[in-house]
């Protein structure tokens, strides 16, 4: 079975703290191979455990969640579709965050559904999205 959903880090976050109900339910209708995250999204998981210095259970739980999913490589692919994506955004007026760039750029790349509810994301209407926290 391949990929079908990247998850953004703002969704990957709330599988790991387990504190949103409808994200919980969402997942249990997949299977693991279905699930990916972008290594953008591990940096970031990455960097959050590493500014808290007493995050021992967090980091547990970030790690145990690392070795469930997928991580998909930042790729030439990716790459190219995000310098695509920054120039058409800049021309609208749009401006984007990077990271969140690059994990839409990755979804793009990847033909995956993008699972977020980071309503930015939803203006690229090329990409498809998903918001998990709504049941």
């Amino acid at each position: 079975m391949h990929c079908r959903y990247l998850l953004d880090t703002n969704t990957a976050s709330y599988i790991i703290k387990g504190n949103v109900p409808a994200v919980r339910r969402h997942l249990l209708r997949h299977s693991m191979p279905e699930i990916a995250i972008s290594s953008v999204t591990e940096g970031e998981l990455c960097y959050g455990v590493a500014r808290r210095s007493d995050a021992t259970r967090l980091r547990t739980v970030v790690n145990e969640f690392l070795l469930m999913v997928t991580v998909l490589p930042w790729d030439s692919d990716a790459a190219r579709q995000y310098g695509q994506l920054r120039a058409t955004l800049e021309r609208k007026g749009q401006p984007m965050g990077s990271l969140d760039m690059m994990i839409g750029a990755h979804a793009l790349a990847s033909a995956l559904i993008l699972v977020t509810n980071d309503r930015a994301l939803g203006r690229v209407k090329e990409l498809k999205v998903q918001d998990w926290t709504k049941p």
